[in-house]
């Protein structure tokens, strides 16, 4: 399992836009807004490397100006690791 955690800026005219648009990509969750367009949100998936593709994704958004991974945590599967 891997999470990271990401600040999204997007321009605040396109925010509504941005929001709906986090809203529908899998894995993403958003906790919290700012009224200026600010979004912390988290990805989980079970492979880092669709966790970095979704930032890359994130960059791509209509309306978003920046998207920074503030925190990276991962976790082996627990199958796995009863099979050791």
């Amino acid at each position: 399992m891997n999470i990271a955690g990401v600040i999204v800026h997007a321009s605040p005219r396109y925010k509504t836009q941005v929001r709906e648009s986090l809203q529908t990509l899998q894995g993403v969750e958003v906790h919290f807004e700012t009224p200026d367009g600010r979004f912390i949100v988290t990805i989980e998936e079970e492979e880092q490397a669709i966790v970095a593709d979704t930032i890359m994704n994130l960059h791509k958004l209509d309306g978003v100006l920046s998207a920074a991974m503030v925190y990276q945590h991962s976790e082996p599967d627990e199958e796995v690791e009863n099979e050791k």
